[in-house]
């Protein structure tokens, strides 16, 4: 479904990715991990068409996609759920819903994907009348992610969606994404939570300094001594 050669992003003088390869499979589970500053945000921007790449290609479903805008892409069905949630404040959860559905004209559709996002999250049917920034760090995460289910994606961008959460949000962010990954959507998860991601993702991708340095199936990077020592504490 999503296929990158040679991506390269640069801030001004700043080459932060520095001409990386990855592959996302339909219906597959991928993360991407690494430390602070290695890249993976720059790179998530870039493939949510948020930033334009300095040099490479970016595929998705086929179709050359590197120069497309941010909104085009939305219509194609590639969502990003961004690091900091970017929830409207003043807005209404069920305001902010609205917001991931604003390219969509079927409103039968978008009436049943309320139900479904109410349904999968049902912290937030119970918050509908709230304004956005009065709900919990977790809330908001659960309504960044039901906001890009509005969208009906086909491949969703999650980056860091843990960060700054208690455990037991974590736990029930987390089982939201395998919910919404079991229904078909494919998923492109930055974590930091490095354990996590790769026990709940089928492959995974480490980063370092703008470069991918590790590529391999999940169980694989788990018992890998390298990461095991740089990112599972051990």
């Amino acid at each position: 479904m999503l296929e990158v050669r040679g991506l390269q992003v640069r801030y001004g003088g700043i080459n932060a990715v520095k001409g990386i390869d990855l592959e996302v499979g339909k219906g597959e589970l991928v993360t991407l991990i690494g430390a602070n500053g290695a890249g993976k945000t720059t790179t998530l921007k870039a493939l949510a068409g948020l930033l334009r790449p300095a040099a490479g290609h970016i595929h998705y479903n086929g179709e050359d996609i590197t120069a497309r805008p941010a909104c085009e892409l939305v219509r194609l069905g590639l969502a990003l759920v961004p690091e900091g949630r970017g929830v409207f404040g003043r807005l209404t959860v069920e305001e902010n819903l609205a917001m991931g559905a604003y390219s969509r004209r079927d409103a039968a559709g978008i009436a049943a994907d309320f139900d479904r996002v109410y349904g999968l999250l049902p912290r937030l049917a119970e918050r509908r009348r709230q304004p956005g920034g009065t709900l919990s760090g977790g809330e908001q995460q659960m309504l960044a992610i039901g906001r890009a289910i509005m969208s009906r994606p086909r491949l969703l961008l999650l980056d860091e969606p843990s960060m700054g959460l208690a455990p037991l949000m974590v736990h029930k962010i987390f089982e939201a994404i395998r919910t919404v990954a079991a229904a078909g959507v494919t998923v492109l998860l930055v974590e930091q939570n490095a354990r996590l991601a790769l026990e709940t993702c089928h492959r995974g991708y480490v980063m370092e300094s703008g470069r991918i340095s590790l590529a391999a199936g999940a169980p694989q990077l788990l018992a890998d001594p390298r990461v095991r020592q740089a990112y599972l504490g051990e």
